[in-house]
């Protein structure tokens, strides 16, 4: 496959400074990755010259963009905060309605097998936390949480029936 004139033919172009792509089209019956490899084994150096000469570009204006900030590592806005706030409050006074202990909030070092392990919150900000009520042996989750995890597989259907409908119709 590499007779001596082939090499030489090789060397010339590649002096010539022209891309592995255009030497084995050149060449033919070799590929860019079999001239890359006889160009190493050979040890040539890079080429001479650049296969396309380098034009100038002109310089575009450049613009500050300001990125958003990380959600993970953002302090929350005055707004999310009291947002928060309000949620954490209607949360609890609805466990109290529906007759629920109050929410013990466990960390990841207090949580056992009989602790509820639903999350709340994100856990990249401040004050997320577990459940932490009373779960049954065996169950991640108190009664409560356990109900909106596990839902019947025809009622999941129906809602996402009706969510695929509705975005349907706003397309």
């Amino acid at each position: 496959m590499w007779t001596d004139e082939r090499v030489e033919l090789l060397k010339k172009l590649w002096a010539e400074g022209l891309s592995a792509s255009q030497v084995a089209k050149q060449l033919g019956g070799v590929t860019r990755n079999a001239v890359i490899g006889k160009v190493h084994r050979l040890g040539l150096s890079g080429r001479a010259m650049p296969s396309r000469p380098a034009r100038a570009r002109p310089q575009a204006p450049r613009t500050l963009v300001r990125g958003r900030p990380d959600p993970l590592t953002a302090e929350p806005r005055e707004e999310e905060q009291a947002q928060n706030q309000s949620a954490q409050k209607s949360e609890s006074s609805q466990a109290e309605e529906r007759g629920l202990e109050p929410v013990q909030r466990a960390t990841v070092l207090t949580l056992t097998e009989h602790t509820c392990k639903w999350p709340i919150g994100d856990p990249g900000r401040p004050g997320f936390h577990f459940c932490g009520r009373g779960a049954e042996h065996g169950a991640p989750y108190c009664t409560e949480h356990a109900r909106m995890a596990y839902q019947p597989a025809q009622a999941r259907r129906n809602r996402e029936r009706d969510r695929m409908r509705k975005e349907r119709l706003v397309s």
